[in-house]
């Protein structure tokens, strides 16, 4: 049995909602919720009739789709899940869906060699790998960074589509330095990962400049209609982040050339594995190697270049230097004095939490 992509995300809505234990779910609950999710992920604005819900939960109570859902009505009103802990995500994938994917896989990995295709290569190598495992084919062949702990995941895809659709958010944030969250309006541009962390670039309805809100910063959001989307002008995001290491970044900041100094044990990793893709070889020399990149400075620079320790020095530009140096200063002195907490505070007051507006 086929099934459209507008049914998964209804059926994953309504399962979201009965393993909610904390509230009691009514069919017109359920309505709402699902309707408010197709919103969000699809535009769809006409909503979702009660008849169609109905049938889900009734599919979703069936072997056809291989989820055999214990839902169950409670005083004849609550819809809940009659196993706590039971959830479709948990579901085992039926053989059909199995060959539907392989075939998918398959098509796929034709087009792999094709440059479009060329940042899609470790996700395909990802979804065999995890198809073959699932279906006990072949242990484990491939392991990728990742970090399930990260917080905010689930906002990716209702961003994603807000973003696509050009729809103004209310949003409830707060920061690592607020006491409470905020709520305010925001449109929104860009959503950007660095290292397992994800942020979005959006403009407040009052504040005209670009920054980022961290995802797992973010408490909460629903489409705004009251205030027109607003575009920005004048930016090619592709651009704008090209000279970049991060995230963080201001409209006024340019690029700078970077001179580091790598030694001679350290520069086949940088050489082979560049910094930025502005790296360039400036000379060899017996003791190391002699780099250049042409990027903003900023803090996330600042952590990759201080990750290199005694193996690298900062050549220009000399106010750059002069903070890693001033850093590096501060990271011997942990270990030479007793830091009480007071002093290890004032360390980290030169930057804000990385990306966050």
């Amino acid at each position: 049995m086929s099934i459209n992509k507008l049914a998964l995300i209804r059926y994953k809505a309504i399962n979201d909602c009965l393993q909610n234990r904390y509230r009691k779910w009514t069919l017109e609950d359920l309505i709402e919720k699902v309707a408010a999710v197709l919103y969000d992920y699809e535009g769809i604005a006409t909503g979702v009739s009660r008849r169609t819900i109905q049938a889900d939960i009734q599919l979703m109570r069936s072997d056809k789709l291989g989820y055999n859902a214990p839902i169950i009505i409670k005083d004849r009103k609550y819809y809940e899940y009659e196993d706590p802990a039971y959830s479709i995500t948990k579901a085992p994938i039926n053989d059909a869906d199995v060959n539907m994917m392989k075939e998918i896989v398959g098509v796929l990995k034709q087009f792999n060699g094709f440059s479009y295709f060329d940042e899609m290569s470790d996700m395909i190598a990802r979804l065999e790998n995890n198809l073959n495992k699932s279906t006990n084919q072949s242990a484990n062949c491939i392991q990728m960074e990742s970090n399930k702990q990260v917080k905010g995941m689930e906002h990716i895809m209702p961003l994603y589509s807000a973003v696509l659709n050009k729809r103004t958010l209310l949003i409830e944030y707060k920061s690592f330095k607020a006491v409470s969250a905020t709520k305010q309006v925001y449109f929104p541009y860009l959503l950007k990962e660095y290292r397992n962390r994800w942020f979005l670039v959006v403009r407040g309805q009052k504040n005209k400049t670009l920054f980022n809100l961290a995802l797992d910063r973010i408490v909460g959001f629903a489409p705004y209609q009251q205030v027109p989307f607003e575009a920005y002008e004048g930016i090619d995001f592709d651009r704008y982040y090209n000279d970049l290491l991060g995230v963080t970044k201001s409209e006024k900041d340019r690029p700078q050339k970077v001179i580091l100094f790598i030694d001679k044990a350290n520069a086949p990793y940088v050489i082979t594995k560049p910094l930025h893709h502005s790296q360039t070889v400036l000379r060899e020399e017996t003791l190391g190697t002699l780099l250049r990149i042409d990027v903003v400075i900023n803090f996330e620079l600042e952590r990759e270049l201080l990750g290199f320790g005694e193996n690298l020095k900062v050549i220009a530009p000399r106010q750059l230097a002069g903070r890693i140096k001033k850093r590096l200063s501060a990271g011997y002195q942990q270990y030479e004095e007793k830091i009480t907490l007071t002093h290890l505070a004032t360390l980290t007051d030169s930057y804000p939490p990385t990306g966050e507006g």
